[in-house]
């Protein structure tokens, strides 16, 4: 089976589509592009600059404004790729507590979806792409060749990101963290534009009990058609 030129990989928050979706482009050779960072960052700036998560219009205006980047590590810190902001490294100051509790809100509105889209579109449409988020599948990419819904249970994802916050020395109560994953699940599933949900001709991959390794071979199988070793 050829290998696909473009690949999306959705699903809901700390399911594990960063860790996953960079390995898969570093086995392929691929570039990778973690949609949900590029939110994050007009979160960050919003909080920044003082902009309210409900005022639409100022946020849509912020992301046409501001630059944000996304490539490979520039520190060996545990990081899969390194995101700037207007030319500064925000890549783990978009991952606190405070971009965690308005990121949803921030994603759902249009003219900030609108703006996100069309830069993620630009860079798909050089081929040869592993793309994660909650609506590649379904709107960003809705023909990309190979499609994954990549997903675990609430209480598992919020496991985890206990886990990566420990890793950097920060520790919050599991049931906070699994709190604001449930609301951000209701957010991205509600909202009007763009909802997440598997596209019709996704393949689901649900990764509880897996390590990463075993999860990144069955989404490697589904690229690929290459049976699974576990």
């Amino acid at each position: 089976m050829p290998t696909p030129r473009t690949i999306a990989i959705d699903g809901p928050a700390g399911a594990g589509k960063s860790t996953i979706g960079a390995l898969v482009a570093e086995r392929l050779g691929y570039l990778f592009l973690d949609t949900g960072a590029m939110y994050r960052a007009v979160a960050l700036a919003a909080q920044r600059r003082g902009i309210d998560p409900d005022d639409a219009a100022a946020l849509a205006a912020l992301a046409g404004d501001i630059r944000i980047a996304i490539g490979p590590p520039t520190v060996q810190d545990g990081r899969v790729y390194t995101v700037l902001l207007d030319g500064h490294d925000v890549t783990w100051a978009i991952r606190s507590g405070d971009v965690d509790r308005t990121v949803s809100q921030v994603a759902r509105v249009p003219g900030v979806r609108d703006a996100m889209v069309s830069q993620q579109r630009a860079l798909a449409g050089r081929g040869r792409v592993v793309m994660v988020g909650r609506d590649i599948g379904t709107v960003v990419l809705h023909d990309a060749e190979r499609k994954i819904f990549l997903t675990a249970s609430a209480s598992e994802r919020a496991k985890r990101r206990g886990e990566e916050l420990a890793a950097r020395g920060e520790v919050r109560p599991r049931q906070e963290l699994l709190h604001e994953i449930l609301r951000r699940d209701q957010i991205d599933s509600e909202r009007i534009v763009s909802p997440l949900r598997p596209a019709e001709d996704a393949v689901v991959v649900q990764t509880d009990g897996l390590t990463v390794r075993q999860a990144l071979e069955r989404v490697l199988a589904v690229v690929t058609g290459a049976p699974t070793r576990t």
